[in-house]
């Protein structure tokens, strides 16, 4: 049997533990507070409460497991006042209403250059790093060489949805190309609605619908795939030919707004084509932005 000092902590208790480890963590001079005759490290409890803007007797139960359920708004508040990260922020919410924050869309900061070595090591597998709306922001030279030379484009044009409706040589490379825009188009759907950022797409939705009566089309229907993630993809390659690749998209840790797309080459015959490829276009540019 449990005694009490076996009994797990309280929802409630792990929230003001975890609010007070993140209090203490704080600077108070670099934050405009005097810093002299503090007992503890960090701010004060008062001063928490101060930079988001709540009562101080309530952020006091709070750290003290004993204030309710605290609001969205509330929480959001005080991830601000404590300089909480994304992650940091997530934590927060799980333990103060049991599920994540609702998703705030943010455009992409860039890609780190540790990102882009990740990339490189992959060849000769293409892979990619594309946003939430689908903008491509960095590739190896595999997928420069396989799918599209995205250095050659200017950066608002590197957009797959865009090149899959817009550009011939994009429907030119598939065996069912409208089987792959469908997928696309669901798969882009389903991430940009969980990104938050169906607003920031509405202006290259309203372009396409404008410049592809076949986007228009395939838009109105809503359709979404049964699954995605995980798919083998089968394309003409102007030089080698058939060749087909098992696709792969992951989530970049700590960057909520970046997805790794790998394609492997399904079979070792058609790795060593592409790996000779690479090796007789050595001479190809590396340019990024």
């Amino acid at each position: 049997m449990l005694n009490k000092m076996d009994k797990p902590a309280s929802p409630e208790s792990q929230l003001g533990t975890y609010l007070k480890h993140h209090r203490m963590k704080l600077d108070p001079a670099a934050l405009g507070f005097p810093a002299a005759r503090r007992r503890t490290a960090g701010l004060r409890r008062e001063e928490v409460a101060q930079r988001a803007r709540i009562s101080p007797t309530w952020y006091t139960w709070l750290e003290q497991g004993r204030g309710g359920a605290p609001s969205a708004d509330v929480l959001d508040r005080i991830a601000r006042a404590l300089m909480l990260t994304d992650v940091e922020r997530e934590h927060l919410f799980l333990l103060g209403l049991g599920h994540p924050p609702e998703v705030r869309y943010r455009k992409s900061a860039g890609v780190t250059p540790r990102l882009q070595r990740v990339l490189d090591v992959l060849d000769p597998c293409p892979a990619i790093l594309r946003t939430a709306t689908w903008d491509v922001v960095a590739w190896n030279r595999a997928a420069t060489v396989m799918l599209m030379d995205y250095g050659a484009l200017p950066p608002q044009e590197r957009n797959i949805l865009r090149s899959i409706f817009l550009d011939p040589r994009s429907r030119a490379v598939q065996y069912d190309w409208e089987s792959v825009a469908r997928f696309v188009l669901g798969t882009f759907r389903l991430d940009t609605a969980r990104a938050g950022a169906a607003a920031e797409v509405e202006p290259l939705v309203a372009e396409l619908c404008r410049l592809s009566p076949e986007f228009a089309a395939m838009w109105r229907t809503n359709d979404v795939p049964g699954a995605h993630g995980e798919a083998v993809k089968h394309i003409r390659h102007p030089v080698l030919g058939p060749l087909a690749f098992e696709y792969s998209a992951f989530a970049v840790d700590g960057r909520p707004d970046l997805t790794l797309v790998i394609h492997n080459p399904a079979t070792a015959e058609d790795a060593g084509r592409i790996g000779s490829l690479l090796a007789a276009t050595v001479h190809l540019p590396r340019e990024r932005g």
